[in-house]
């Protein structure tokens, strides 16, 4: 299957460790992050241990397993990355379903998210996160020959049909928000086999997840052309980033140096997530900040970010 193009974000708006050893931990495992060791703080903690555990969805192409079960992806590289110069030389995973990732952190059962989540005022409330790491836009996953004619989600409600997104992901909160048929899946996977199985007529999520899901499957399924959804009139501007809990600040914020050094320098940034399909336009652009995506007033926000997003021509 071959994957369908993805705008550049710009455009599509404008439209509308280190050695890397993945541990299979148990479901109830947890991490040791009470200090117990001096008392430190959690980044001076991981440190120590040298190590770094961070929950994980199984979502292509953020934070997966490959065929030899070892975790990889573009979220994961960056992780390599920035927490090596942190001085943390490996990254352990849990995987654990979307809806559950929140969660298993405030319960310490891993001291990151590692799943290129959306930054939205609903999850700040509960936990802490890094600066914008990736743009997205959304797309469907649809029989081939796309018979319901989806382009975005007005045209969803419009056909009446029947959705599947994941659970938790910001696709199912477009499809409430619009009265749309929806069932929550657990993994891309099962979205996929919920589509091909019939019990639904197409599979929301971000658009460079699905084309890498339609990319290593051979079921009769095409992705339609990424979009921006809009809800009453304002485009739905995303933006993902890691996790922390809302305590780690010195963890979040060294986190946040090291990474505003690779989102700042272009060829940097392709360097380490471009080889899981990110190009320029999912590079966060210059004054897209958590703080604004946590205040959750994108229509002030695509106003003010109107020429970096080319919503000025």
């Amino acid at each position: 299957m071959s994957r369908s193009s993805v705008r550049p974000l710009r455009r599509a708006v404008l439209a509308t460790g280190s050695v890397l050893t993945l541990v299979a931990l148990a479901a109830c495992s947890r991490v040791d992050t009470s200090g117990a060791e001096g008392g430190g703080s959690a980044l001076e903690n991981l440190q120590s241990k040298g190590t770094v555990t961070v929950g994980f969805a199984g979502e292509e192409p953020y934070s997966y397993e490959d065929a030899n079960g070892e975790l990889t992806g573009a979220t994961v590289a960056l992780h390599r990355e920035v927490f090596s110069e942190l001085g943390i030389e490996t990254v352990e995973g849990v995987n654990t379903e979307f809806g559950s990732l929140i969660p298993g952190l405030n319960a310490n059962r891993f001291d990151a998210v590692s799943a290129g989540m959306s930054i939205l005022p609903e999850r700040c409330e509960e936990a802490s996160f890094s600066e914008p790491e990736f743009m997205y836009t959304t797309a469907f996953m649809v029989p081939a020959g796309n018979p319901d004619n989806l382009t975005d989600m007005q045209s969803a409600k419009d056909a009446g049909v029947k959705l599947a997104t994941m659970s938790g992901a910001i696709e199912g909160d477009y499809a409430s928000s619009l009265e749309i048929d929806n069932t929550e899946v657990g993994t891309p996977q099962d979205g996929l086999d919920a589509l091909t199985a019939g019990r639904v007529d197409a599979f929301a999520l971000t658009a460079i997840s699905l084309n890498a899901l339609a990319a290593k499957s051979d079921a009769d399924i095409e992705v339609t052309e990424s979009f921006v959804a809009e809800i009453d009139g304002v485009p739905q501007i995303g933006a993902g980033g890691t996790v922390f809990r809302t305590n780690d600040t010195e963890l979040r914020d060294a986190y946040n140096e090291k990474l505003a050094e690779i989102v700042a320098d272009e060829d940097r940034y392709l360097d380490i997530v471009g080889e899981y399909g990110f190009t320029a336009a999912e590079r966060p652009v210059e004054g897209m900040t958590t703080e604004k995506l946590c205040e959750g007033d994108l229509e002030t926000l695509a106003t003010e970010l109107a020429p970096e997003l080319g919503l000025d021509g």
